[in-house]
């Protein structure tokens, strides 16, 4: 079946079977190969994507319910917020091994992106969804806060 799909600002037409995994689409599919498979149960956050501007899991998000979304992977993000997270993340040198990092960084833009100065805890429990092998925990906390200050500035 063939869907419409507006991902990273742009329509682009997929074929898949109803009950397909978005995540499938978007790396098998349009080749967005930065929204990763972790669990394919949405209790990693490796595949986070932006759904009309809100975190989701795309393992666990059928195709169909995304027509008519706006949809942004980790390559479509451009605004301050993104570029302010992204910013951070490299200057508190947070990626190890990087496999979630692109879930991480999806899950932070959407914490800031409604929260500008989040506190400890709601960092701790919005990102408690996104877990990192590598346990770079203290690193992703320090550059949300990093990111939020620049936010601020």
């Amino acid at each position: 079946m063939e869907y419409q799909l507006k991902i990273n600002g742009q329509t682009r037409a997929v074929e898949a079977e109803p009950g397909t995994p978005l995540l499938w689409v978007i790396r098998d599919e349009l080749n967005l190969t930065g929204t990763k498979f972790g669990c394919g149960i949405a209790s990693c956050g490796a595949c986070t994507i932006h759904l009309n501007g809100t975190p989701i899991r795309s393992c666990q998000f059928a195709v169909e319910h995304a027509t008519g979304a706006e949809i942004t992977t980790i390559e479509g993000l451009n605004d301050p917020v993104a570029k302010a997270v992204q910013q951070a993340w490299l200057e508190k040198d947070v990626v190890q091994c990087g496999y979630c990092q692109s879930g991480q960084i999806m899950s932070a833009v959407g914490l800031l992106s409604q929260n500008r100065t989040p506190t400890d805890n709601d960092i701790d429990t919005y990102m408690s969804g996104n877990a990192c092998r590598c346990a770079t925990y203290v690193r992703i906390k320090d550059a949300i806060k990093l990111a939020s200050q620049k936010l601020e500035a």
